[in-house]
């Protein structure tokens, strides 16, 4: 093998790992974007679980339905 193929076949590579990296960054980019939803979605519930609401309406004991039903 001479050095000018052996420079091709490093460039060659070079150019898929830096292709998997990109890839790997647009992956991290959606997760990150997915946990920044959810952790708002997860701060809403618990805001609703601690104010007794459900569905922006309050929660008293007439909603309730007996355990027996």
């Amino acid at each position: 093998m001479d050095q000018q193929e052996r420079i091709h076949q490093l460039e060659a590579r070079l150019m898929d790992v830096e292709d998997l990296l990109d890839t790997l960054n647009v992956t991290v980019y959606r997760q990150q974007e997915q946990l920044s939803r959810l952790q708002r979605q997860l701060t809403e519930v618990v805001g609703r679980l601690s104010t007794g609401a459900s569905d922006g309406h309050p929660r008293d004991g007439a909603d309730e339905v007996p355990p027996h039903y």
